[in-house]
C-alpha cells in the first residue's frame, strides 16, 4: 500500500502520566546530554545545538544533539510514523518526492533527490529506506532508516533518531546521518566540489584565515554537516507546526524551515524564499496527485 506524505497529522497534546522508570537507553542518552552540557550552553548556533562530523575509511557521518522545547510525548507521537518522516524530508530543497509503502508488516520510505530546483522526478535519484521503530519506552524513542544503496555509488545509508525527556517540557534529541562511498562516488563528489560546490562549507571551524576570520571545513565533511543540519531543522519545523491547524501546517513547516536555514546563509542558502516556497508547494501537490492516481515514478 502506497501512502502519500502526511500533510494533516493531528495535533498532539502531552499526556499527564506518572514519571517513568528510566530505561538504560534513556540513561545513556541523558548521560550524553550531561557530557555535552557546556557545548550546548555556548553553542555558536544561538540555541542548544551541537554538530559533529567525521570523514574517514570511506564513510562520512554527521551527528546533531539538541535540546528542543517540545514535550517528549509530543515528539514521540508526532515522529514515530514513517509518513511523518516523509513530511520532514520534503522540507530540504533537494528532496523532490517522498513515499511510504507498507508490505508484510514492514515499511519502506522512498526519497527522490535532485540538486536543481527544476529536477524532473523521472531524473531524480531514488533511495529506498527500510523504516523501523528500533526502541520505544515511556522515556526513550529510537527510529532507524537504512538503505543499502544511494546515488553515484554511495551505500550503507543510516539515519538514526533518538529522543528522551529532560523535564520542563523539553526533549533531548540525537540525529545521526551516515553513508559510505567508493571510488565512483569519490570521483563524482570530487568533480562537484571542484566546480559548483567549490564554495560550499560546513559549520565546524578548523582554523583561521590570515585576516582572523574562521576557516570552516569543506569537502565531504562540509557536505555531511550541511545535510545533517538541514534534516535537523526539518525535524524542528515539523514539530513546531504540530500546534497549527491541520490546513496550515504545510505552509508553516515550509516557512519555518526556510527561515531557520537562512540563519546560516554561508552554509545553507540555495534559493530565494519565493522560489523555495513555490517549488515545494508544487512538488507536494505533484506527489499527492501521484499517490491518488496510484502511479509510482519508480
Amino acid at each position: 500500500m502506497l501512502a502519500c506524505i502526511a500533510l494533516g497529522i493531528p495535533g498532539v497534546r502531552a499526556a499527564l502520566v506518572p514519571p517513568p522508570v528510566p530505561s538504560a537507553a534513556a540513561d545513556a542518552l541523558r548521560a550524553h546530554y550531561s557530557a555535552l552540557a557546556e557545548r550546548l550552553a555556548r553553542s555558536a548556533f544561538g540555541r542548544p545545538i551541537v554538530l559533529d562530523s567525521h570523514d574517514g575509511d570511506g564513510a562520512v557521518r554527521g551527528d546533531v544533539h539538541a535540546v528542543v522545547p517540545y514535550p517528549f510525548a509530543q515528539v514521540e507521537a508526532a515522529l514515530q510514523a514513517a509518513s511523518s518522516w516523509c513530511a520532514v524530508f520534503m522540507l530540504p530543497y533537494n528532496t523532490k518526492r517522498c513515499e511510504v509503502e507498507a508490505s508484510g508488516g514492514r515499511e519502506r520510505l522512498s526519497m527522490y533527490l535532485g540538486r536543481k530546483k527544476d529536477t524532473p522526478i523521472a531524473q531524480a535519484y531514488r533511495i529506498d529506506f527500510r523504516y523501523a521503530v528500533a526502541a520505544r519506552t515511556p522515556d526513550f524513542l529510537k527510529l532507524e532508516l537504512n538503505a543499502a544503496d544511494g546515488p553515484l555509488g554511495t551505500r550503507d545509508y543510516a539515519i538514526v533518531f533518538e529522543a528522551t525527556p529532560l523535564g520542563d517540557g523539553r526533549t533531548f534529541l540525537h540525529l545521526s546521518y551516515a553513508y559510505s562511498y567508493g571510488m565512483v562516488s569519490r570521483l563524482a563528489m570530487g568533480a562537484y566540489l571542484s566546480t559548483v560546490g567549490a564554495s560550499k562549507i560546513g559549520f565546524t571551524v578548523d582554523g583561521r584565515e590570515p585576516d582572523g576570520k574562521p576557516r570552516y571545513v569543506g569537502g565531504m565533511r562540509g557536505v555531511i554537516e550541511r545535510n545533517t543540519m538541514r534534516y535537523f531543522l526539518a525535524i524542528d519545523a515539523f514539530l513546531d507546526a504540530q500546534a497549527a491547524p491541520p490546513a496550515e501546517r504545510l505552509d508553516k513547516r515550509l516557512i519555518d524551515w526556510y527561515v531557520a536555514s537562512e540563519r546560516y546563509p554561508l552554509q545553507l542558502h540555495e534559493l530565494e524564499r519565493g522560489e523555495y516556497l513555490a517549488m515545494k508547494r508544487r512538488e507536494v501537490a505533484q506527489g499527492e496527485a501521484c499517490c491518488r492516481s496510484g502511479i509510482s515514478p519508480g
